[in-house]
């Protein structure tokens, strides 16, 4: 069975619904992106935490099929619908009924799985859930777009208003990290795309602001386990990156 990977907008604001089908190998880890997903994988929901290195996702049923569905939110928005810090989901993967009620999600994987279109479902509960929970810190995607757009950690604190200990503990709560590590994530996914679209390793790596081609390849290595050459080679040139799986919408760069 061929992998693929697909994924359109969700009407949850600023998420992805995304979808898996087929087999994982290790040379297609998930990278970190800063983002949570909500995963329906092997018939459960599990919440997938914001990662500070490269996972590799197994099979949920030992037949070798990796195959799932997830939404991935926009970062820094997940908390606020899940009810959980970023921070206690940092480099996890946690089934949902160890953050909400037993019988609530019981009753909300019974009427996924029989759903004619569990993924339509699963992101209408997303939307349902939304609805009824606190509103995301607006904060906290000013943060995001700042260093997505390369501004420095000190530029982005006085920009929103903060100072260096407010931001760093408002970010732990909001991503899971502090912001230097969010920035970090987020250069590495600009670098990715970049190469990916054709451009030089050295291009890329001026571009997101590292001092050189060395700097990027040290990032690279420290946030994937492996070399930029060696993971491009790996899910193919040209291939997208995803969550559970390995793909990343390009509104995020993931």
């Amino acid at each position: 069975m061929d992998a693929r990977y697909e994924e359109r907008a969700s009407r949850l604001g600023g998420a992805v619904v995304w979808t898996w089908t087929g087999p994982r190998g290790p040379a297609r880890p998930v990278l970190p992106d800063g983002c949570m997903d909500l995963l329906l994988w092997g018939g459960t929901l599990v919440v997938a935490g914001p990662d500070t290195h490269a996972f590799t996702p197994q099979d949920a049923d030992g037949t070798g099929d990796a195959s799932c569905a997830g939404i991935r939110f926009a970062p820094g928005t997940a908390p606020a619908l899940l009810g959980v810090p970023a921070r206690e989901l940092r480099d996890r993967r946690v089934p949902l009924d160890a953050l909400w009620p037993g019988a609530r999600v019981r009753r909300l994987t019974e009427r996924i799985d029989a759903a004619a279109d569990p993924v339509a479902a699963l992101e209408e509960a997303a939307l349902r859930r939304a609805a009824g929970a606190q509103a995301p810190d607006p904060l906290t995607a000013a943060v995001a777009a700042g260093l997505r757009q390369g501004r420095s950690v000190g530029e982005v604190a006085r920009e929103v208003g903060l100072g260096a200990r407010q931001l760093h503990r408002r970010s732990l709560a909001a991503f899971g990290y502090g912001p230097k590590t969010l920035a970090r994530i987020l250069r590495l996914q600009r670098a990715l795309a970049l190469v990916r679209a054709g451009t030089a390793y050295a291009d890329a790596a001026y571009a997101v602001g590292c001092a050189d081609q060395a700097h990027l390849a040290r990032e690279v290595r420290e946030l994937t386990g492996t070399t930029l050459g060696g993971y491009l080679a790996g899910i193919g040139h040209g291939a997208e990156d995803a969550r559970s799986g390995t793909a990343q919408p390009s509104g995020d760069g993931g």
